[in-house]
């Protein structure tokens, strides 16, 4: 079993479908796009509260 009881197989045949259907440029830009959002999203959780504040 793989993640959330999607096996190794089962990842590989998603994978190959939306490289197919997205293609390869596509699916570069959403990683792409995906690891800015994540980037984005951690280092506002990082920020001190205070920052938030209007003064």
């Amino acid at each position: 079993m793989g993640f959330g009881g999607i096996s190794f197989g089962s990842l590989l045949l998603i994978f190959f479908i939306a490289l197919i259907l997205f293609g390869t440029k596509r699916l570069r830009s959403i990683g792409e796009d995906l690891g800015e959002a994540v980037r984005s999203f951690r280092k506002g959780l990082q920020e001190p509260e205070d920052s938030n504040k209007p003064q």
